[in-house]
């Protein structure tokens, strides 16, 4: 499950006046055990690069999978209490 969430929504607002979280759900493994890992990213406009460029990645490895979708969902919560309601991908 992945999903790129902003503000908003509108084409027509300039990347320069956005800024973006990604959260994904994806099964890994450590030490020959599956765990199931929820990735936070924050991006937003740099006039230094003159690109979108994605910063303060934060990884959550979890031994289940319900325990995963628990915390991507309090993530979620957090970001959309904070204006992050709209969605670049659908939910799987």
């Amino acid at each position: 499950m992945q999903e790129v969430l902003s503000k908003t929504d509108d084409p027509k607002t300039p990347l320069r006046d956005q800024e973006f979280y990604e959260l994904r759900l994806y099964d890994s493994e450590s030490a020959g055990n599956p765990v199931y890992c929820v990735r936070e990213a924050h991006a937003q406009w740099s006039d230094k690069d003159g690109q979108i460029m994605w910063d303060d990645e934060q990884v959550h490895v979890l031994v289940t999978q319900e325990a995963a979708k628990k915390r991507y969902a309090k993530l979620r919560l957090a970001l959309a209490q904070r204006g992050f309601i709209y969605s670049g991908m659908d939910l799987l």
